[in-house]
């Protein structure tokens, strides 16, 4: 497009004045600020063309030409594990084929929905997608792509399972429209960059942390990635690392999550085996704080956010906070790594929730030892309905291999005290197959937590994840071969000897089950009564008895459990036991 033909002479030599900045490493962004929408730049005393006569006039035409030119159209795409979301049942409301919004029992994409409206508060458009919609897969995206011709197309995954999908969706891109620019985000992402540019010849760039202000400097230098601070990106065939761009510290200054522009109501759901509908209350997550300072071995949110935590203030969550109740929101849930660590930061926003008189009910999760007890009457008080402890263990000893520092102790008298102050639902964390734990350690959790007041219980097994302190002690003992199992993940039991088996670790949860359930039924059953009472209003009894029998049935394996390169080398099928 040529503009020659409708530039004055006046603004022919603006052009040339500001061409000729630019060419000499003057930049008008850097001289020129306008403080109020609609009025005049002012100059800066220190410009090098601060007395040129046609620098005013040349900063407005740059400043349309900017506008014309430079307004980029983003999809900014959510690529889901399919295993962790299911489409509301018609029975509960789902949709009908061929409906306007659709209901899915899963959690937000709270990652861009962040990110949608700073990019347009930079004056860029945006269209998101969330893959969990029938009509947002791989090839009616691709089909998107090819007829409304976006300048970048940024996917955002969150770990090792949903790779494989990211990786899929980039290709079906990239096969349609070759010549539009590709970008990772997200957890996994972020802590594989390299690695996943030099796996993936679909992305152009990744884009590592935090993306608030990174995707908007990537749009805005889309032919310049070598001035966006913290991308990594591809140059000639080779991995280009950008300098870091540090941790944002203002977390008050971005614009609320946009939860109104994907046609997906998400319906407030457990991640069971079988899944439970908690209710059919207008649903969604909110994050008042990133981070968590504490060093569980195998976490991987230290990592990501260099072992800090930052929170937004009282009132810029309050604010937020009225927003939803306004809308009609009734259950919130706050996916903070932690929330529950500055005491005076949890009584300002309890007493605004109280003061507002807000409708909704919300849950949070955090550590026990420093939850703020004390907090938990003025919790309780402010409609708070869950709590979430990680609880890993009932073995003081392998609290201690964990490096949780907590003990037993500090988690029944949190899961008390919670109870106590009124809060409706606690729910532990529990980890089995821990590195040197026991079975009768195992069956010792179950004992543990039979005991506590938790209303709901989830045992998983420990596995390691790259970027956690448990993978780099287990490159370090030449379990895992960094450079080549970087993309996979592991249950620790199919890989340390040290290690029980997976077939022990599963009949002793079975053990610990039976032994947890028959506890509830016979010293807690009015407890039980009403927890199944609360399943039972939003799912079949058919499924409910699934529910209940899910943790007995033979797991069926459906593919190999994946083995690190060194085994495989070998022709290892499971790891060499110790003893």
């Amino acid at each position: 497009m040529s503009f020659g033909s409708s530039l004055s002479s006046v603004d022919k030599a603006s052009m040339v004045t500001v061409a000729g900045s630019l060419r000499c490493g003057v930049s008008t962004r850097a001289w020129y600020a306008p403080k109020v929408p609609g009025c005049s730049p002012s100059i800066r005393s220190d410009c090098p063309l601060a007395g040129s006569r046609v620098l005013p006039r040349a900063w407005a035409l740059a400043s349309r030409l900017h506008q014309t030119r430079c307004r980029m159209k983003l999809f900014l795409i959510y690529v889901r594990d399919e295993d962790f979301y299911n489409l509301l049942p018609r029975e509960l409301g789902g949709c009908e084929p061929g409906a306007d919004r659709i209901k899915v029992m899963a959690f937000p994409p709270i990652g861009i929905e962040v990110l949608a409206p700073v990019v347009r508060q930079h004056g860029h458009e945006v269209v998101m997608f969330d893959t969990c919609h029938p009509d947002m897969k791989k090839p009616r995206i691709a089909e998107r792509v090819v007829e409304e011709s976006p300048d970048a197309v940024a996917i955002s995954f969150l770990s090792t399972t949903s790779y494989p999908e990211a990786k899929s969706m980039a290709e079906a891109i990239k096969l349609a429209s070759p010549d539009t620019p590709i970008i990772a985000g997200g957890v996994f992402a972020t802590m594989n960059s390299v690695n996943v540019l030099n796996d993936c010849p679909w992305f152009d760039s990744v884009g590592p942390g935090e993306g608030e202000e990174l995707l908007p400097d990537y749009l805005d230098n889309l032919s310049d990635p070598g001035s966006v601070i913290g991308l990594v990106w591809r140059r000639d065939g080779e991995v280009v690392v950008n300098p870091p761009r540090p941790l944002v510290q203002d977390l008050d200054q971005f614009p609320f999550p946009d939860r109104g522009s994907l046609p997906i109501d998400y319906i407030e759901s457990m991640p069971l085996d079988v899944p439970a509908v908690l209710s059919l209350d207008r649903f969604c997550t909110m994050q008042t704080s990133r981070g968590c300072p504490y060093p569980c071995i195998y976490c991987d949110i230290p990592a990501l956010a260099d072992g800090k935590w930052r929170c937004r203030s009282p009132e810029h969550v309050l604010a937020e906070m009225q927003q939803l109740n306004d809308e009609g929101y009734r259950s919130i849930y706050l996916t903070d790594d932690h929330f529950l660590l500055k005491r005076k930061r949890i009584e300002a926003i309890c007493q605004g929730i109280i003061d507002r008189r807000f409708e909704f009910r919300w849950g949070c999760e955090g550590r026990v030892d420093s939850v703020a007890v004390d907090q938990f009457p003025i919790m309780g008080e402010a409609n708070c309905a869950m709590l979430a402890f990680g609880v890993e263990s009932g073995s003081q000893k392998v609290l201690d291999r964990l490096k949780k520092g907590q003990g037993l102790d500090q988690i029944e008298h949190a899961v008390t005290e919670a109870k106590r102050h009124g809060i409706t639902t606690a729910h532990g964390f529990f980890l089995v197959g821990s590195p040197d734990e026991t079975e009768e350690e195992i069956l010792q959790s179950f004992r543990f937590a039979a005991r506590l007041r938790l209303d709901t219980f989830g045992f998983n097994r420990l596995c390691a994840y790259r970027g956690t302190p448990l993978w780099a002690e287990y490159v370090k003992r030449g379990i895992i071969d960094d450079a080549r199992d970087w993309n996979k993940w592991f249950k620790c039991s199919d890989i340390d000897p040290t290690v029980l088996p997976s077939e022990i670790v599963n009949n002793a949860r079975k053990k610990g089950y039976l032994h947890l359930f028959l506890y509830r039924i016979f010293w807690r059953p009015l407890s039980s009564f009403r927890l199944l009472r609360n399943f039972a209003r939003y799912m079949k009894k058919s499924d409910i008895a699934k529910l209940l029998w899910s943790p007995f049935r033979k797991q069926i394996l459906f593919r190999k459990p994946e083995l690190p390169a060194r085994m495989i080398k070998q022709g290892l099928d499971a790891p060499v036991r110790s003893g």
